[in-house]
């Protein structure tokens, strides 16, 4: 172990940073119900009996909080009784499940008559869907403006990141319209007043994900001048110890692990601690573990030795109106697919992401540009 040697340096740039070094691309992206496509792939197998009612529902230029409400006013039944895997977007075409209580079946077929709602279609289950009960997404999406060569680059590059993976940085949708909604969250969090409702909540969480998206921008950038330096300016640089970086630059994969880093079989299971760092760099290399980030909260695993300190700028222990957690740092796309059309130039994108990743950071890391609309 080196943490007697080492120190954290507090006086690294924290913008967001990609972990790619290729040169940027040019296309137009824009989220809209024509352009953006998103279906969500279960958990599990419904048992196509039970009590509960499950819809996979068709939906355009609709959120799922508007898609609940409306649900709840067909059938008459209180918005939290209607089960929701995850949050889709308003400016999309998205599939999703939804299950609500087998006796309104009835209702519902009586009173929902929006054309933007369609039921494709109906299960039963025994248990009601929960948030997170979903494997990850599926997108297909629509970029204009877009060369012929940059397509190929494109088409190569997203499958080059299938198989070494990609920052899983909180998307820009997750702060608001401004991007700034994580400031009000602060506000609230620092209060030490009870969350009010699900907006307050939302805030918070959105002051909780800028802080993780900030640690994850200082670990792919200290990452990325190992990767771009030789070791003793990688040393300088970072004011490391030499023996230290040493260490670090032999891991094979780009994101460096340190002692103490909290890591998870990856997609899913049980957190544990970096206790040797080629060891656990190999498993994270055969995809096996990934690292995780810390969300702040009252119940959240905390990171050990080295990589405490360098988690430890990003940790609001103020923050203790939510539970908190720990998201993976780095996640690999699947199933990447490209089409292009040479007459249009539009480029049509699918892949599989994780549940709780972003498409648009996917996008960013291939384009090395924001896709939010100023």
């Amino acid at each position: 172990m080196i943490t007697s040697l080492f120190r954290y340096n507090s006086s690294m740039n924290h913008i967001k940073t990609y972990a790619y070094n290729h040169t940027p691309l040019k296309f137009d992206f824009k989220q809209t119900v024509e352009r953006f496509f998103v279906e969500e792939i279960p958990l599990y197998t419904f048992t196509g009996t039970g009590n509960f009612l499950i819809l996979k529902i068709k939906k355009t230029d609709m959120s799922t909080w508007k898609l609940v409400t409306v649900l709840a006013k067909a059938t008459g039944l209180q918005e939290r009784d209607i089960g929701y895997a995850g949050l889709k977007d308003k400016n999309a075409t998205t599939i999703q499940y939804i299950s609500l209580p087998k006796k309104y079946e009835k209702e519902l077929n009586k009173n929902l008559t929006t054309e933007k709602i369609e039921i494709l279609e109906r299960t039963y289950n025994k248990a009601p869907i929960k948030i997170g009960h979903l494997k990850g997404n599926r997108f297909s999406i629509v970029l204009h403006d877009i060369a012929e060569n940059e397509a190929k680059f494109f088409n190569t590059t997203a499958k080059k990141m299938q198989v070494d993976g990609i920052p899983n940085y909180y998307g820009y949708q997750r702060f608001g319209e401004d991007s700034r909604s994580y400031l009000q969250g602060k506000e609230i969090a620092h209060s030490g007043k009870r969350l009010k409702g699900s907006k307050e909540k939302l805030l918070v969480s959105a002051y909780q994900s800028y802080l993780y998206n900030k640690w994850l921008a200082s670990r792919v950038k200290l990452s990325a001048i190992i990767r771009d330096h030789k070791v003793e300016a990688a040393a300088k640089k970072l004011q490391y110890p030499l023996e230290l970086v040493k260490v670090l630059a032999k891991q094979p994969q780009f994101f460096k692990l340190f002692i103490g880093d909290v890591i998870m079989p990856y997609p899913y299971g049980k957190s544990d601690y970096v206790k040797e760092m080629q060891q656990s760099a190999q498993a994270f290399e055969q995809k096996k573990i990934s690292p995780t980030g810390l969300l702040c909260g009252a119940n959240a695993l905390r990171a050990k030795s080295d990589a405490y300190h360098l988690e430890e700028a990003y940790d609001d222990t103020d923050l203790n109106t939510l539970k908190g957690d720990r998201r993976f740092a780095w996640i690999w796309p699947q199933d990447v697919e490209t089409m292009y059309d040479t007459h249009t130039k539009k480029l049509t994108v699918e892949f599989y992401l994780p549940k709780g990743s972003y498409a648009t950071t996917f996008l960013e890391e291939i384009g090395k540009f924001s896709l939010k609309e100023v």
